[in-house]
């Protein structure tokens, strides 16, 4: 499904960040990206989602070569998007918000799709509440629905659990499974909270200096004690 091959991108005032990359995620599968911070981990999901142009290297999805391609066009190719910090609009609805999940996709009408308010009841409820007076996991609820919104066939996610209490991560993380599960919805995960990497996806790829230098099932992570302290310190 997504194929990134050889990827070189970076920063006008930091330099190449990602040297390289290569990596694969199949239809309906769920990958983490793990990693210590500044490896490159949001440079990767910003490129693919065409934040950033790439230097080097191409991106291809469901085989179609969308390297460098500009934001709404990754999106309507199907690829959705959920942003380290949420970037929700705090003055908008709920609702609000969830109806630029859609605008413009080809295919859909600038309304809330059914689907979205069935799978997070509590979005239904306060649709007309301003997102910025909700709780952190709310929003994340929400940032995660309006991406969801145009049915993409790959969502990519960067530090969905950031700030989040237990209990919500464990709900979020049986959310999207189940949405995964029953879309056949491919995931691409950036994360450090291994418990939720655990319940949410079946391969973790390593990334040191922009670069995929390693992997492992998930059922593994946690027994394998010399990649985590390798990679991630721990």
């Amino acid at each position: 499904m997504l194929r990134v091959a050889g990827l070189a991108a970076g920063y006008a005032d930091g330099g190449i960040v990602l040297d390289g990359i290569d990596l694969e995620v199949d239809a309906a599968e769920s990958v983490a990206l793990l990693g210590r911070n500044g490896m490159g981990k949001t440079t990767l999901l910003r490129a693919i989602m065409g934040h950033l142009r790439p230097v080097a290297g191409d991106v291809v999805f469901e085989g179609r070569s969308i390297g460098g391609w500009p934001p709404f066009a990754v999106a309507n190719a199907g690829i959705g998007y959920v942003p380290q910090g949420r970037e929700i609009f705090n003055e908008f609805t709920v609702e609000e918000n969830l109806v630029l999940g859609v605008l413009g996709t080809a295919g859909f009408r600038a309304r809330v799709p059914e689907a979205v308010y069935a799978r997070f009841p509590l979005l239904a409820e306060r649709h007309r509440q301003k997102a910025g007076t909700m709780s952190g996991g709310e929003q994340q609820q929400l940032a995660i629905a309006r991406a969801l919104a145009s049915r993409p066939r790959l969502l990519l996610l960067d530090e969905p659990t950031e700030g989040l209490q237990p209990s919500i991560v464990r709900s979020l993380a049986q959310t999207l499974a189940e949405i995964a599960r029953s879309d056949r919805l491919s995931l691409l995960v950036v994360e450090q909270n291994l418990e939720f990497v655990q319940s949410l996806t079946t391969r973790c790829l390593f990334i040191e200096n922009g670069r995929i230098v390693d992997q492992v099932d998930t059922s593994r992570l946690r027994a394998d004690q010399a990649i985590l302290e390798r990679y991630l310190s721990l």
